[in-house]
């Protein structure tokens, strides 16, 4: 049977990085995946075969260590991990996202001092915008940075780290209104926050003075990866470690983050809906009732029609938004369009495979039980879809506006 999803055009590099990739989550991950995730364990063995395998510096530039790979290899890597287990990709995606903004962002010396141990994946990144009670309004972070001397001192609590205990390098999104009155500050909150690069140690509880991760978040789904608060309290961080040496650009610098975060999101749906479609067309064909595989049965061939087309759909949004993303234009439509379109699709898909197995599907035995429970946090990760469809709006207003 021929593989949905395909992607033309790509080079005989991409091709050989994507069938290693592929191999490697059908023999390491998939068969490991939903006892790891109904224990809620860290999947060390699988982070560890990723980083042989170079994966941690996959779009880290060739001169700092890495393979220098394009978004779309990326994206279309975390697809395929995704496929055997979400929260593997999660692992990588922060990571990633921390490289790409210092990549675009970083002093010299910051691109030199992080960028090599994080292409050999010695150095795991995390990100942080997000606090209690904030929701998607980044502009009403409370979190504060003051400075004194040769360094600030930050003060507050995020929320929502991917990978905040395991990481060991957290970019940290806060208020900084140096240079700015407070009327300019209220007035222009975005143009009042700054991006730190904070070190720490890997683990919970105070992980270095004035630093505190707490224990894991309880979630439904998305386990195995740890995800966190991050408490701030007279954390002291040298004038050096500001992102791109300047105060005042963190919500630019985060916004670029996420833009390429919404892509790697949009991957993640396609994965994870491929293979909820894949559960869905086996157990068809294996599964009997009055007399015949129930994928005889037409209601369950226009379900599984339904499936294929909205995986093939998602997939090429998500292609198309990183191919915009590699060629150096605005994508900001593109990638709100498919991680929009790649979440609702995902979460389509993976209930009407849940709907095929029946009974069977509410059983932790069978594999789409897990994916069912991973889904809806596609919906939510990297701006809700109410967020997104405000950028597609707003960015349709400017490309139509009307001359009257």
């Amino acid at each position: 049977m021929a593989r949905l999803a395909q992607t033309s055009g790509l080079t005989d590099v991409q091709q050989e990085i994507l069938s290693t990739v592929r191999d490697f989550v059908d023999k390491e991950i998939i068969p490991v995946a939903t006892e790891l995730e109904h224990r809620d364990e860290y999947p060390q063995q699988i982070v560890d075969g990723l980083k042989e395998l170079g994966l941690f510096g996959l779009m880290i530039p060739e001169e700092y260590g890495g393979l220098g790979e394009s978004l779309l290899t990326y994206a279309l890597c975390v697809e395929e991990i995704a496929r055997g287990w979400m929260s593997v990709s999660g692992i990588i995606n922060t990571h990633f996202i921390v490289a790409y903004m210092l990549k675009q962002h970083g002093t010299q010396e910051q691109k030199d001092h992080f960028l090599p141990r994080m292409a050999a994946g010695d150095i795991r990144g995390a990100f942080s915008m997000s606090e209690p009670g904030l929701g998607s309004d980044v502009s009403a972070i409370t979190s504060k940075a003051v400075k004194d001397g040769d360094e600030y001192v930050l003060n507050g609590q995020k929320m929502w780290l991917t990978n905040g205990g395991t990481s060991s390098l957290v970019a940290v999104l806060v208020r900084s209104d140096e240079g700015l009155s407070p009327e300019e500050a209220a007035a222009k909150p975005h143009k009042s926050m700054t991006t730190f690069l904070v070190e720490k140690e890997p683990g919970f509880g105070e992980v270095r003075p004035g630093l505190t991760i707490p224990g894991k978040i309880d979630k439904m789904g998305y386990k195995g990866v740890d995800t966190t608060e991050l408490i701030m309290d007279g954390l002291r961080v040298p004038a050096d470690r500001v992102l791109g040496g300047v105060t005042g650009r963190g919500f630019y610098q985060m916004m670029d983050g996420v833009e390429v975060g919404r892509v790697n999101v949009a991957a993640r749906g396609c994965g994870v809906a491929q293979r909820a479609f894949e559960l869905g067309v086996q157990y068809a064909q294996q599964r009997h009732t009055f007399g015949k595989p129930i994928a005889q049965h037409q209601a369950i061939q226009f379900k599984l029609a339904e499936m294929a087309t909205k995986v093939e759909a998602a997939h090429a949004m998500m292609v198309n938004a990183a191919r915009k993303k590699d060629s150096g234009e605005r994508n900001d439509l593109e990638a709100g369009m498919a991680k929009y379109l790649a979440s609702e699709y995902c979460k389509e898909v993976v209930e009407d495979a849940f709907r095929i197995h029946g009974g069977y599907g509410f059983s932790k035995e069978y594999e789409i039980e897990r994916l069912y429970r991973e889904a809806p946090m596609l919906l939510i990760g990297e701006g809700t879809a109410e967020i997104q469809k405000m950028i597609i709006g707003r960015r349709l207003l400017e490309e139509y506006r009307f001359q009257g």
